[in-house]
């Protein structure tokens, strides 16, 4: 298992002594450890079990049960297509096929250049909007293959404008 930088664990004790004293606060910690990292380590779970006065074991299934932490790294774009009931019926299959097709990496995965990470989902709790994916927190409801890779293909556009 690769280690963290100094810079990142600095991060993250920063994130521990400001959260502390709150109460409930391994949520809240791993909330703003992800939103820094964009994921979360297990060096930051050994720190918030220590802080909280709680075992490793018991972070980590704080960190397994909720769907919205992951303890690997993610692209820099994540897209999250639901593969709900509702979603599956009205196409979302097709919607992740074209994606993979595009951005060349897997269900739940990130593509070799980091810069997407593709994830399936049970349910994102819009099925009158179905199908639906998330792209970089942006709900797109009634979505289309089409549509879904138009976003995809301007953002790849974007990220050659920056390169």
């Amino acid at each position: 298992m690769e280690r963290l930088n100094q810079a990142s664990l600095a991060e993250i004790d920063e994130i521990v002594e400001k959260h502390r004293n709150e109460p409930g606060p391994t949520i809240v910690m791993l909330h703003d450890v992800q939103n820094k990292l964009g994921y979360i380590p297990f060096e930051a779970m050994e720190k918030i079990a220590a802080a909280t006065g709680t075992s490793v074991a018991e972070v980590y299934g704080v960190v397994m049960f909720y769907a919205q932490f992951t303890t690997q790294p993610k692209g820099k774009h994540v897209i999250n297509i639901c593969l709900g009931t509702a979603c599956y019926v009205k196409g979302s299959q097709k919607i992740i096929d074209a994606v993979q097709e595009l951005i060349h990496a897997p269900i739940n995965g990130t593509s070799e250049d980091g810069i997407f990470s593709l994830d399936a989902t049970r349910c994102l709790g819009a099925c009158g909007l179905a199908p639906v994916c998330v792209i970089d927190g942006q709900v797109h409801g009634n979505a289309t293959p089409s549509m879904i890779t138009d976003i995809i293909k301007k953002i790849k556009a974007e990220e050659s404008c920056q390169a």
